[in-house]
């Protein structure tokens, strides 16, 4: 920090000496000016005893280089931001911000189960009618990649990669256009936003399958895998920013383990919700695999359906604030 100061020597700076001598004849037995100078007194008293500590040289350590330490610069620690108790970064979308009522709690663990369900429907639809793979589930699909390959199916391992490959581009693109959102916020405008951009990858998919009749060739089963673990990829980003409680909706694995970490320290919090979650990829894995066997189309209809549904409910959440 001295090499940012003004190199000359310090003597071609008018200092203490100078002011001393211009004050009055100096007294022999006293070096630091006049006796009974006030100004030479107090600078005597703040920079030592004796005077070694009280002349020229000790002068800056209690003049005005020291003033800044208690001057303006400490103001900004004060200034409005912190009157107010809030940072920049910390300031929502929305011009008005509402309590996250226990009603307003209760809808976003409503589009949290909804986003589990279709994922569950869509895991189904995946394994069954595209070839046996997963398109929300990464740890069995790598399980999947493995056993392929050691068998030489050059097919399986095809399709186990590109579900794989996608659902990581849509974690990364989800992840990039959430980075900043406002903090504390229940459901904020950008997670429907870019729910929306895996809702358009979940309709392109029921398009494909519905152009094939449900039974897609081999040529088609890559591409649609795809499309579906895309979209499942933009809805996992999304659930991960605004998670509840540690919910995920499209592997649940975590979600288990919470709930026997739970048991095992007698802790029954949100114990409800995450077997909720459970119940709900359960239940959709079910809605899924009976909508292919009796109305094959209709099986791709109910993902995408469930999410425009979320995005539907999602905006009444919008300028909610989290509960601390």
């Amino acid at each position: 920090m001295m090499r940012n100061q003004p190199s000359g020597p310090p003597d071609d700076l008018p200092g203490p000496q100078d002011h001393a001598d211009t004050a009055g004849p100096r007294n022999p037995e006293n070096p630091t000016g006049p006796t009974g100078s006030a100004g030479v007194d107090s600078r005597d008293d703040s920079s030592g005893s004796g005077p070694e500590g009280s002349g020229p040289d000790a002068a800056p350590d209690a003049g005005p280089a020291a003033a800044p330490d208690a001057g303006p610069a400490a103001a900004p620690d004060a200034g409005p931001d912190a009157a107010q108790g809030t940072a920049p970064d910390t300031v929502p979308d929305t011009a008005s911000v509402l309590p996250a009522t226990a009603g307003r709690q209760r809808l976003a663990d409503a589009l949290a189960l909804l986003l589990t369900v279709a994922a569950g429907a869509t895991d189904a639809l995946a394994y069954l009618g595209l070839g046996g793979v997963f398109t929300a589930n990464m740890t069995g699909n790598l399980v999947l990649l493995g056993i392929a390959g050691s068998h030489g199916a050059d097919l399986h391992v095809a399709r186990a990669a590109a579900a794989t490959l996608a659902f990581a581009a849509g974690l990364v693109l989800a992840f990039r256009v959430t980075r900043d959102l406002p903090a504390g916020a229940l459901w904020p405008r950008r997670i429907t936003l870019t729910l929306t951009v895996g809702l358009l990858c979940q309709v392109a998919f029921l398009a494909g399958w519905a152009a094939v009749d449900a039974e897609p060739s081999e040529e088609w089963d890559v591409a649609l895998v795809a499309l579906s673990a895309l979209a499942m990829g933009v809805q996992t980003a999304c659930a991960r920013r605004v998670a509840l409680a540690g919910i995920t909706t499209t592997f649940v694995t975590g979600t288990l383990t919470s709930i026997a970490e739970s048991a095992a320290h007698g802790s029954a919090r949100h114990v409800p919700r995450r077997l909720a979650v459970l119940l709900a990829l359960v239940v959709g894995a079910l809605a899924g695999a009976l909508l292919l066997r009796y109305a094959p189309i209709t099986a791709a209809v109910l993902p995408a359906a469930l999410v425009a549904l979320t995005l539907v409910l999602g905006t009444r959440l919008h300028q909610v604030r989290r509960n601390p």
